[in-house]
């Protein structure tokens, strides 16, 4: 799914669709552009992929839960690509500071009737140990 699809979506679809608000999706790729002119202010090869479409593609990772392998598919890259351009963006917005989720001392004191969902359903697998032979 590139973005060229799912600009022209309502606002309620685009959202449905990609997990987030256009508004947000617009300040994320804010943030993505300008250090996109940072790591490039010296030259390098332009991307085959658009800023919009690695972002896209890395908001349907969170939200599907798709794998590599299929992304790039999708994109027309390989696994390792994929996974090279999903963790940048990834990278990127963490370290911007902007797109954080305020700390546990902050949420006690916010307002009593102010509802956080967190999910965590993606957690590692304790597995047992393998004995030695």
């Amino acid at each position: 799914m590139l973005y060229e699809t799912v600009k022209g979506l309502s606002g309620g679809v685009f959202r449905r669709l990609v997990g987030v608000k256009r508004t947000t999706f617009e300040f994320m790729l804010k943030i993505l552009s300008i250090q996109y002119a940072l790591d490039h202010e010296f030259g390098g090869a332009p991307s085959r992929l658009s800023l919009e479409d690695k972002l896209l593609m890395t908001l349907c990772y969170w939200r599907e839960y798709r794998t590599y392998l299929h992304l790039g598919i999708s994109y027309g890259y390989s696994e390792s690509q994929t996974f090279k351009i999903i963790r940048w963006v990834e990278d990127t917005l963490i370290k911007s500071g902007s797109l954080t989720v305020p700390g546990k001392k902050k949420l006690y004191e916010l307002d009593k009737q102010a509802v956080i969902l967190i999910d965590v359903t993606e957690s590692p697998i304790e597995r047992p140990q393998k004995k030695a032979t």
